[in-house]
């Protein structure tokens, strides 16, 4: 009975064996595919995330405008000298804004700086109207001398006629170089026959 018992547990040991490698492989079945099923899983969240992320970003999108956007000029550009006294205008105009808001607010606080800063803008007052003025003069000067302005005082077209005058001259005269110059430029010759 012993050896019967030796053999039973050495059947029951190997029967025990037998059953473990066929369970064993069917828990690496299993665990490859859970794994495989988790990775799957994983790719799957993922593109549904990248896709979530691009539709929101169409979505952000639609309703973005962008901060430069170029548009067509409806005027066309100011020419150089008005513009140079436009801006010019404009930084006078700001910085007596700024020394009467800083003379009222001294005013209101009783503080010494107050007299002098109403001083200043009363001064900057008188500059900012000349600044102003200046714009006005300067646009209505260019006009004259080079705007296409059909008033009789205007001087623009008196300016065209002598320019254009002087360019059939210059043209003339180029004309006739080229001449004598295709001619021989008369050197060593005395007449034209």
């Amino acid at each position: 009975m012993a050896g019967a018992d030796a053999e039973t547990g050495t059947e029951t040991v190997a029967d025990t064996e037998a059953e473990a490698e066929p369970d064993s492989k069917a828990e690496t079945e299993t665990g490859t595919a859970a794994v495989a099923n988790a990775e799957a899983e994983y790719v799957t969240n993922a593109r549904a995330e990248a896709a979530m992320e691009a539709e929101a970003e169409a979505e952000e999108q639609r309703y973005y405008r962008q901060l430069w956007v170029e548009e067509p000029a409806t005027r066309r550009r100011m020419p150089d000298p008005v513009r140079a006294s436009a801006v010019r205008a404009v930084i006078i105009i700001a910085v007596t804004l700024i020394q009467a808001m800083v003379a009222f607010l001294c005013t209101l606080a009783g503080s010494w700086l107050a007299f002098p800063m109403v001083l200043s803008s009363v001064a900057s007052t008188v500059v900012a109207t000349w600044g102003a003025l200046d714009v006005w003069v300067t646009r209505q000067v260019w006009n004259q001398r080079n705007g296409v302005v059909s008033v009789p005082s205007s001087t623009a077209r008196a300016l065209r006629r002598e320019r254009r005058r002087a360019r059939r001259q210059e043209r003339a005269s180029e004309r006739t170089k080229e001449r004598i110059r295709r001619q021989g430029g008369g050197a060593g010759q005395l007449s034209h026959s």
